[in-house]
């Protein structure tokens, strides 16, 4: 007496809705792909400042962004780069939690700031205060999705971006007397 199973034909219809489906949900990943990936590039890059370390966060987002679901919305990227951001070792990012430190207001500021310098005082901000300025500053999110994707209060929010701005304008001040110097 044999166990042989009866080997399963499926109709050339089935296979090319199969194929369709699988070509279909490719598509849509591909676009949301599109759709975000230079943010969260970004995100990635102003976290880490390297090119090649916001480029494997980018990957590693995008993976486990589309394990969870098939059509991730723009906040589940975004979570999925703050969980990416807590489990890589070399960043060692935390909780999310502001450091609110001494700021003194600059009395004297230059107009005539180089890009260069704002994006060095940009890179020295703590972690949560440089997330929160990328995400209102550059990409124009409201405090209520900010304090929602950390895990922060929107007045914890609202006070990171305060701090943020003043803390740039600080390092910024530092370093155009320490080039004029």
């Amino acid at each position: 007496m044999s166990n042989t199973l009866p080997q399963i034909v499926f109709p050339a219809a089935f296979v090319e809705f199969r194929a369709s489906v699988q070509s279909g949900r490719l598509s849509r990943q591909r676009s949301i792909y599109e759709a975000n990936r230079h943010r969260i590039f970004s995100f990635a890059f102003w976290m880490t400042d390297s090119e090649p370390m916001a480029e494997h966060l980018s990957e590693r987002t995008f993976l486990r962004a589309f394990s969870i679901s098939d059509q991730p919305d723009e906040e589940m990227i975004d979570r999925a780069l703050i969980r990416e951001l807590h489990s890589e070792a070399d960043i060692l990012i935390g909780s999310f939690c502001l450091e609110c430190q001494v700021v003194h207001q600059p009395g004297c500021i230059r107009r005539n700031t180089r890009r260069e310098q704002l994006e060095r005082a940009i890179v020295q901000l703590p972690h949560t205060e440089r997330m929160i300025f990328c995400m209102h500053d550059g990409d124009g999110y409201e405090h209520e999705r900010i304090a929602r994707t950390l895990g922060i209060g929107e007045d914890d929010s609202r006070r990171g971006l305060h701090q943020a701005r003043l803390r740039i304008r600080e390092l910024v001040t530092a370093q155009s007397y320490s080039l004029a110097a």
